[in-house]
């Protein structure tokens, strides 16, 4: 007889906790635990919540432990190089493991409990020491064997039951179970098959000649035809037809039933897939030219050494065809991709043109899909299908999807800041945890952009990626022409139509004239930022954020662009009561209204985060916009990253200077990569495109680089100023907000913190300081930033810093403030 073991689990838990949880495990599930399953374990008095266990172990800890309750699965759902991912995130961004599971796993995986109320297996009693209540309960539980908590109360009559079942379960009559319903339902349809017998050509023949020459039954042989031209063979056996199909060909339901009541066919209901089938068009690879051969060799030597790729081929060099034969090199290998993207509207178009040469060995992941998909996705990847889903195109959110065999990540625009998560936690940028989690795979990586990051450039510069440029344009287009609009100067000429200057229009009409596509960048949506009464400056304000409301004109409302809250348009002043109220500054809902009155006669469409909430909606408007169906497109951030139209060959750029007098170290960087990239949109094909930046200050040393397309001018300049004042790539940044609803509070915790801080980093710590807008969700905000040397010891700087804030944590009176940690802030 063997030796009876006590094991151990140890469970990350979905909660913002620094650490795993040990529970002990029923000597019954000894032979079936495993690490990467799901269990369900108790949490406080009386909750159970699901986990994901990292480790057995027979090793007995300090304190009394609790059982595990059930074992969800019979194989993994995350793999061990996952785990070990997550810890390395759940290191170097400093938040809880717990939270990077809850950012990692589609929240169908996360369970929700429901109390239900069963029969003790081993219930004996007799019914005379039952209250007739109590009888009434049992007799229903052995009738429907599960009840849950509302279906007793029914049942008695009673609201409050809890002290009857209380009871029942003293009496050992019940048990109180959480049950636990899996939440990922399979989508299903109705599909119609052959029975059996009339899988058997002569029989089936045989009906056929019994009906065909009878009037009354042409129908039922006319839905029988036509579900047999549907069905496919495979095997030798007829492949079942989805009904809707049938009743969208013309069958009825009436004939598919009669048809049923004779045992011809039957009706069943099947599990498909929620994913859109890829079309496989078996497309031929475009030839490259020199210039992207010569890239691709560059790549592969890249690989050799085992340096990251860095690609910087200017806006229309070809990068995606390069990308294309890598992924092909890949799957020949048998290995999987990772395609990242920072923005789902670039998916749209890639897909189409990947979907082209790769069919359904395309999938793809973001956070448009509803967590059903997201579970389908995420099985598909897990089971390492030879045939489907080897390369995954996704937003941020896929480096958590279990890679079985990764090959190649790709990361395309790698320059972007949608790459970088800012709340809840973990804050991770999904660019470099792409790269450390193709290092855990051995995988190769390349980034890819026309404007890279500081960052990225200056690594490459180092010897620490290698660098592979294309100069040119794919087919020698050229580049476009940028030209400045000075706002400024026909402002006091009084030559601006509202928001648009003399200049822009004038193209604008010999664009449209000719029939060609105008894209208009403006990064920031609604109608207007502001309104402000002419007598006392007042303006409508948030309640619950110290910023101004913006006016949406489509829903006539005052909106937060931070919380959220919304309250209908004033009349008057709410300080001085008057009624002269302007409107101050432009978002892309004003400049729509505005064209339609300039151009009555052209489609004009927005693509921002109000036009593109739903699911299909960026695809609907690139489509029509690709199709040109659209005259000019408006858009916001989204309209700058890799998009790619054949027709377009004009750009607006309408307000340049808000984006170079943004408050943040990285302002520069981010006007030049936007207004770069939204030109980069202009004369793809034959024709050179022209671009138009309107500022009132044309001379501005940004604004000339961008117009002579001129990167490293760029790079040397700025590079000079992040090393004087000690910012990355130089210094890594560390950003710790304390939030509080009470203002003295938060000032008096975040003094104290700093204090604290410096005690151990000096000079290194700055602040701390109220940020641009001090209250947000009736919080007020904080802000201490550490700046460290790249070469310090980036494990023990954390580990202090966490020390230091657990020393904070134990005065009483802090205990209230939350302190937030953001690591290399984008």
């Amino acid at each position: 007889m063997s030796e009876r073991k006590t094991l151990f689990v140890d469970v990350i838990l979905p909660i913002p906790i620094h650490r795993e949880f040990t529970y002990r495990v029923p000597f019954e599930l000894n032979a079936e635990v495993f690490a990467g399953a799901r269990v369900v374990v108790p949490f406080g008095r009386a909750k159970l919540i699901t986990g994901i266990i990292t480790s057995v172990h027979e090793n007995v800890p300090a304190y009394s432990t609790k059982y595990i309750e059930h074992l969800l699965d019979e194989l993994a759902i995350i793999t061990p190089i996952q785990y070990n991912f997550w810890k390395w995130i759940s290191n170097y961004y400093m938040a809880p493991i717990g939270d990077v599971m809850n950012a990692a796993l589609p929240s169908n995986f996360k369970l929700a409990s429901e109390t239900k109320i069963v029969l003790h297996p081993d219930y004996s009693i007799d019914l005379k020491f039952l209250t007739e209540r109590e009888a009434d309960i049992v007799h229903a539980l052995e009738i429907r064997e599960v009840l849950d908590l509302k279906e007793i109360s029914e049942l008695v009559g009673i609201k409050t039951i809890q002290p009857i079942i209380k009871n029942l379960i003293d009496k050992k009559a019940v048990l109180s179970l959480e049950e636990l319903s899996d939440k990922f339902t399979p989508k299903t349809a109705t599909f119609i098959q052959l029975t059996d017998s009339f899988r058997i050509e002569e029989k089936l023949n045989e009906f056929i000649r019994s009906i065909e020459h009878i009037k009354s039954k042409e129908k039922q042989l006319e839905a029988l035809l036509i579900i047999l031209q549907q069905g496919s063979y495979q095997d030798t056996s007829l492949v079942p037809v989805i009904r809707k199909d049938l009743i969208d060909k013309g069958v009825s339901q009436s004939s598919l039933n009669t048809l049923e009541k004779n045992g011809v066919i039957e009706q069943r209901k099947l599990e498909i897939t929620r994913l859109k089938p890829l079309t496989d068009e078996d497309a031929q690879f475009k030839p490259l030219s020199t210039a992207q051969n010569d890239a691709l060799n560059e790549i592969h030597e890249a690989f050799k050494e085992n340096k990251v790729a860095l690609l910087h081929g200017v806006t229309g060099s070809g990068k995606t065809e390069i990308y294309v034969q890598l992924i092909q090199e890949n799957l020949d290998l048998g290995k999987q991709v990772l395609f990242l993207l920072p923005e789902i509207a670039l998916t749209t178009q890639l897909i189409q043109r990947l979907s082209a040469y790769f069919g359904e060995q395309i999938g793809v992941y973001h956070s448009k899909f509803n967590q059903n998909e997201r579970v389908e996705i995420w099985n598909n990847v897990l089971n390492d299908n030879p045939n489907q889903y080897r390369i995954v195109l996704g937003a941020r959110s896929s480096i958590f999807l279990p890679f079985q065999d990764l090959g190649l990540v790709i990361v395309d625009e790698e320059h972007e800041s949608s790459f970088k998560q800012y709340d809840p936690s973990p804050r991770y940028n999904a660019r470099d945890c792409a790269i450390v989690l193709a290092a855990m795979h051995k995988a190769n990586v390349v980034l890819g952009s026309a404007t890279p990051s500081i960052e990225s450039f200056y690594n490459a510069k180092t010897g620490k990626y290698k660098l592979i440029s294309l100069t040119d344009r794919f087919g020698s287009v050229l580049m476009p022409e940028i030209q400045c609009a000075n706002v400024r100067k026909e402002r006091k000429q009084k030559s601006m139509q509202s928001h648009f200057s003399t200049f822009l229009v004038d193209h604008m009409r010999d664009a449209l004239n000719i029939n060609e596509q105008i894209i208009l960048f403006q990064n920031r949506r609604g109608y207007t930022p502001l309104w402000m009464c002419e007598i006392c400056n007042w303006t409508p304000k948030c309640k619950n954020c110290d910023v101004s409301l913006t006016y949406h004109k489509h829903t006539n409302s005052l909106k937060c662009h931070y919380c959220s809250f919304t309250t209908n348009p004033v009349g008057s002043c709410g300080a001085c009561g008057s009624n002269r109220i302007q409107m101050l500054g432009f978002g892309t809902e004003k400049i729509e209204d505005e064209l339609a009155i300039m151009f009555p006669d052209k489609v004009i469409k927005r693509l921002d985060l109000d036009t593109t909430r739903s699911k299909n909606a960026y695809e609907t408007i690139l489509t029509e916009f690709d199709a040109g169906k659209i005259d000019v497109l408006i858009g916001t951030q989204m309209v700058t990253k890799g998009l790619d139209f054949s027709n377009v060959n004009l750009v607006g750029i309408l307000d340049a200077d808000m984006l170079l007098n943004r408050a943040n170290f990285r302002a520069f960087e981010r006007s030049f990569q936007l207004m770069t990239q939204v030109a980069g949109r202009s004369g793809r094909r034959e024709k050179r495109g022209k671009v138009i930046i309107q500022t009132g200050d044309p001379d501005h040393w940004v604004i000339e680089k961008v117009m002579n397309h001129d990167f490293i001018g760029f790079y040397e300049n700025e590079i000079i100023e992040r090393e004087n004042y000690f910012y990355p790539p130089f210094f890594k940044i560390i950003e710790i907000t304390l939030k509080h609803k009470d203002e003295n509070t938060v000032v008096k915790g975040a003094s104290d913190l700093a204090a604290m801080l410096r005690d151990s980093f000096k000079e290194r710590v700055l602040g701390p300081e109220f940020p641009v807008v001090k209250r947000i969700h009736n919080l007020f905000l904080k802000k201490i930033t550490l700046k460290i040397e790249r070469d310090a010891a980036d494990k023990k700087v954390k580990e202090r810093i966490h020390q230091i804030i657990d020393e904070f944590y134990s005065v009483p009176s802090n205990k209230p403030i939350r302190v937030v940690i953001d690591v290399d802030p984008a």
